[in-house]
């Protein structure tokens, strides 16, 4: 099975320090459609996407994950980032933010978690047949990030089947700050050589992950050196056993 990651900053590009609003405030122009066939050139089964807009100006009030999936012929699952009953829920552009499955297979149930602390609280965890898939984007600030990775501990120790975790964990210090949560959750890392994803046009941090149970046998792991946004995708060849 092939997964995809890639946060896609809202199809927006890959603007550089020199405009970086542009890539919050600028529409999707025809990157979007850049960004779908790149997507679709790597065949993936499964596509987790950060940063989706859900329907604002910026997509011309256009669903990406529903066009996306549309465009591979996939069942998508999507929810925007923030608590219902919080602020950011009901401002214009930010509540139409938020992360997406894309699936080749039929999907066989979907949870939407929401952690206590952070602005960004979203886990959207994904099962299929024979895999379990959490997708998350975690708080900019380290105090909220170590609570979520104790309430994201909390929903991986109880999964039963083999398992990804992957997103944008915006960690500072990389692969270090998540050793001890990785090593409590019995999670390894399919990117060993840390090597770093953002931002795109000179990556030198590590902040996009996918972790994976000792049950999940890594085939292939990539980086592409692609500028659709300004992370950089992971994927992987998996096999579960």
């Amino acid at each position: 099975m092939r997964f995809l990651l890639y946060n896609i900053r809202y199809g927006t590009g890959s603007a550089r320090p020199l405009y970086p609003w542009s890539g919050y405030l600028g529409r999707t122009g025809r990157n979007l459609a850049a960004l779908t066939t790149f997507i679709a050139s790597l065949d993936p089964d499964v596509v987790g996407l950060i940063e989706v807009d859900l329907g604002s100006y910026r997509s011309h009030r256009c669903n990406q994950a529903e066009l996306l999936a549309k465009s591979l012929g996939h069942f998508h699952t999507h929810r925007i980032k923030y608590p219902a009953r919080q602020l950011t829920h009901y401002i214009p552009v930010i509540n139409k933010q938020g992360n997406a499955f894309l699936t080749r297979d039929t999907i066989t149930r979907e949870h939407f978690h929401y952690t206590r602390r952070g602005m960004k609280r979203l886990v959207i965890e994904l099962e299929l047949d024979d895999v379990v898939i959490f997708l998350v984007h975690l708080a900019l600030t380290f105090q909220a990030r170590h609570h979520q990775l104790h309430d994201l501990f909390e929903l991986v120790r109880a999964t039963r089947k083999p398992c990804l975790v992957a997103g944008d964990f915006n960690p500072k210090w990389g692969g270090h700050e998540l050793a001890l949560f990785s090593a409590a959750a019995g999670l390894r890392n399919a990117n060993p050589d840390g090597l770093p994803t953002y931002p795109s046009w000179a990556p030198r941090r590590q902040l996009d992950f996918i972790l994976h149970s000792p049950n999940v046998e890594i085939i292939r792991f990539e980086r592409p050196l692609v500028q659709f946004s300004d992370h950089l995708p992971l994927y992987c060849d998996f096999a579960t056993r």
